[in-house]
């Protein structure tokens, strides 16, 4: 039996050359992701208002878990 060794060794280039290629499309897609994907924790400008603060604001009393769980299942939300 006849290895033809010159065939493998062309399939082997292209193989390697394919396996290089997506890796660098990979790690291009991943940079344009970056550069487009918006920095969501930044503050926003304008006239826009940021919906989420993460200080808590001062209660007249605290709620507990029962309390929130009815507020929750009684607007729906």
């Amino acid at each position: 039996m006849i290895v033809p060794a010159k065939r493998w060794l062309q399939r082997l280039k292209y193989i390697l050359l394919f396996i290089a290629l997506t890796y660098a499309m990979y790690h291009l897609f991943d940079v344009v992701t970056a550069w487009i994907e918006p920095d969501k924790y930044r503050e926003p400008g304008g006239r826009a208002v940021k919906a989420f603060q993460s200080e808590t604001p001062l209660r007249e009393h605290e709620e507990t878990a029962l309390d929130r769980l009815r507020l929750f299942y009684w607007y729906g939300e």
